[in-house]
């Protein structure tokens, strides 16, 4: 985007344009609130507007918290497509269809070398859910369930 603040030409490049599920769209900044200077304000201020006035919505948001980064940093390991085993993901979307503890659910899948790849993938797709995600780092006991497919 460029524009004209009244003393010279500004630009701004937003950081992600985002298509949700329901056809709607956002155009999202990332940057902790500790770092907004003035001109960044105007910048995000200018990039809102200019987004209303196309029928979009604008999203600032901060830094994620430290718990959600590390567990999604460590189902990022998992986001290969090699890690899917069809028949132990059918398993798995089956057994988890009541919740149950993570150890527990990947042991009565079979053997826990061959699952929890699977496991991880299908959290890292979001076919699977963890609940406590962004307050406690997934263990053994993380309550692990089938993620209900119309809330997304």
């Amino acid at each position: 985007m460029h524009w004209h603040d009244g003393d010279r030409e500004r630009r701004h490049a937003p950081d992600y344009f985002v298509r949700r599920a329901d056809g709607s769209a956002a155009v999202v900044d990332v940057r902790s609130d500790a770092r907004i200077e003035p001109k960044d304000a105007e910048a995000f201020e200018v990039t809102s507007l200019a987004c209303s006035q196309a029928g979009s919505r604008f999203e600032r948001v901060g830094v994620p918290d430290a718990v959600l980064l590390a567990n999604a940093k460590w189902l990022s390991r998992y986001r290969h497509p090699r890690c899917l085993n069809g028949p132990v993901a059918d398993r798995l979307r089956e057994l988890f269809t009541s919740p149950r503890p993570l150890m527990a659910g990947a042991d009565a899948a079979g053997d826990r070398l061959a699952t929890l790849a699977v496991l991880f993938h299908l959290l890292w797709l979001q076919e699977l859910t963890a609940e406590a995600m962004s307050t406690e780092l997934m263990g053994p006991r993380t309550v692990v369930s089938l993620a209900d497919r119309g809330a997304q």
